[in-house]
């Protein structure tokens, strides 16, 4: 019987450990993902605004034929 519950303890203390080790994986992806979407935002705020500034250029290109 005590052989039993040692080896169920030490099943436990298993679980207790990994159960430690996810919840901190976790956290560091969480983390990870928070920081990727901040730079997504900030790239699609770069690409609106290159966006913005390359229809200004464009806008003032010669029309075709007109030059």
């Amino acid at each position: 019987m005590t052989k039993q519950l040692d080896a169920l303890e030490g099943k436990v203390a298993q679980v207790v450990n990994l159960c430690h080790s996810l919840r901190a994986e976790n956290q560091e992806l969480r983390a990870r993902l928070a920081s990727a979407e901040d730079e997504r935002l900030r790239l699609v705020e770069r690409m609106e605004a290159a966006r913005v500034r390359l229809e200004a250029l464009a806008e003032q290109l010669p029309e075709e034929g007109k030059a």
